[in-house]
């Protein structure tokens, strides 16, 4: 199981990341840009991800991937329980997040030195 601990190392590990704590949910963001949020009881986490592939991945996993509330459908963003991750998943989903808020060139340096 994933916490909220576990999600923080890996998005406070990510250039340019900012941790904030808004209406009880922590946020993780590059500028003004969130792109990880955790939900105030800790049991899901949004992630930006690409409107057009969300509904694939929702129907692939539905146990672990819901939509996010309407108001929020407008926005590359999907839910993940987070008992339902491993580490691993988590790792891959909070980064490619990262990825889709960053310019190309630092997320490009910084991958390469993790490889």
């Amino acid at each position: 199981m994933v916490t909220a601990a576990d999600v923080r190392a890996v998005a406070m590990s990510l250039p340019r990341t900012s941790e904030h704590l808004i209406h009880d949910h922590v946020k993780f963001r590059v500028g003004k840009i969130v792109y990880v949020a955790i939900s105030p009881d800790e049991s899901t986490m949004g992630f930006g991800f690409p409107k057009e592939e969300r509904a694939a991945l929702i129907a692939a996993e539905p146990d672990k991937f819901a939509m996010p509330r309407l108001s929020d459908q407008r926005f590359h963003w999907v839910h993940a329980r987070m008992a339902a991750l491993s580490r691993e998943e988590m790792r891959e989903l909070v980064t490619d997040a990262w990825r889709m808020v960053i310019p190309k060139k630092i997320a490009a340096a910084h991958l390469d030195r993790q490889v």
